[in-house]
């Protein structure tokens, strides 16, 4: 009975650890599921599969969908032999994955949790095979499992769970992630971000050199710089210094020149048209975007589209769409992590974000005449989101009880007949 007893403790543990992860994992990634069909194509590029990669959006939809399901099913003890059986095969199949990308490092992070954790390759290996380890638990005592339903609803649950986060995948991929976890957040200033403190810590190395045929490590300040017999062969960092939010934010104009300072430090709010890819842009509401660049010539405030497509790009979407804006270029990199959108607008001011838009929310004229004119009359003026958390949760939550209250009592009144 004793030994039961602890079987019994460290399988409802490995369930909730299960559980939390998967839905955590799922959650995070369905808030921004942008982001996890770049993380998706740099896997499939890393590993000569990049011919797949249109359809990465559709790889994230399922991958996020089926992995939050699984971790809502083996919370609630939904279909515990099938559920225990398809987490075992997942984390089967990561585990020896991330253990490939910490040693080989084709990609910089599995992108497990999106943006919001980043973790390294080795961590992430380490992280899977505690999961691993639980998995098998998991599905060698699924019997044991608690269940929180009866079999009659099972149904619902998983189904439930699953077409409940491809809408809030497709929710947030039509709009703007509900959560913003990169850097460039509403409210945050772009210069103050790339700030590296005079004390902060800087990269430190040690330089190899050679002499009679012998290898020999120097810190920067014992290179035997003046000694002709010593021969350079390679440096190693040692140590990691300072690294600022922002690294780098770069802006260039047709002659090359990088005049993102200027922009940073313009005192009038200014627009920025973002779009990675120009070829890839929706143009769906071009007649909206030209109105805000209408607007802002009307009002003398700057408008520039910033892009990484070629000028033959920039000549053909000017052809099709009547443009009739500056074209800046940048780091796809950049613009894809500015924004999850393509074509998306970003309101600026002195380095600060006000604002940004998916495409599909760009506001009419008239609205961003009175967004333009708050911000312009009053620094100060704090930020507001919209965080439709309640409805999130409730819409998610609510049905789960009302089914649960239902399977109860009939599971009683069935119990009482018999």
């Amino acid at each position: 009975m004793h030994k039961d007893k602890i079987i019994k403790i460290i399988i409802e543990l490995c369930r909730i650890l299960l559980g939390v992860t998967f839905i955590f994992s799922g959650f995070v990634k369905a808030v921004d599921p942008v982001g996890f069909s770049i993380k998706i194509g740099d896997y499939l590029s890393a590993f000569g599969l990049g011919f797949f990669s249109w359809l990465d959006i559709f790889f994230a939809f399922c991958i996020i969908s089926i992995e939050f399901a699984l971790g809502v099913s083996v919370l609630l003890g939904v279909y515990r032999k099938l559920v225990s059986i398809g987490i075992l095969t997942f984390m089967g199949v990561m585990t020896p994955l991330t253990l490939y990308l910490a040693v080989f490092n084709p990609v910089a992070d599995c992108g497990c949790f999106g943006d919001a954790l980043i973790i390294s390759n080795w961590e992430t290996f380490f992280k899977n095979v505690v999961l691993l380890t639980a998995a098998i638990f998991v599905y060698k005592y699924h019997k044991r499992l608690t269940p929180i339903y009866t079999y009659k609803a099972y149904w619902f649950v998983a189904l439930f769970s699953f077409f409940f986060c491809i809408g809030f995948c497709y929710s947030n991929y039509n709009h703007l992630p509900i959560i913003d976890f990169r850097p460039y957040k509403i409210g945050e200033n772009i210069p103050k971000l790339m700030e590296i403190p005079e004390d902060a810590p800087q990269d430190e190395y040690r330089f190899i050199y050679e002499k009679d045929g012998a290898k020999k490590e120097f810190l920067l300040e014992d290179v035997p710089a003046g000694d002709t017999t010593w021969t350079y062969v390679d440096a190693k960092m040692i140590r990691q210094g300072f690294i600022p939010v922002i690294s780098s934010f770069e802006l260039y104009d047709k002659e090359h020149n990088n005049i993102a300072d200027a922009i940073l430090d313009d005192p009038r709010v200014l627009f920025l048209l973002i779009s990675p890819k120009l070829e890839d842009a929706s143009d769906k509401h071009i007649d909206v975007i030209n109105d805000a660049f209408d607007y802002a010539q009307e009002n003398k405030l700057p408008f520039y589209a910033v892009t990484a497509s070629s000028e033959d790009e920039i000549a053909q979407w000017k052809k099709n769409t009547g443009a009739d804006y500056f074209f800046l270029t940048a780091d796809d990199v950049l613009l894809k992590t500015i924004i999850r959108s393509n074509p998306g607008l970003v309101l600026l001011k002195k380095g600060t974000i006000l604002a940004k838009w998916h495409h599909n929310d760009i506001p009419a004229e008239e609205q961003l005449d009175g967004i333009v004119t708050l911000y312009s009359s009053d620094d100060s003026i704090p930020v507001k989101e919209s965080r439709p958390w309640r409805s999130i949760i409730l819409g998610f939550t609510l049905p789960l009880l009302i089914v649960w209250i239902y399977d109860f009592f009939r599971n009683r009144n069935l119990r009482k007949k018999n």
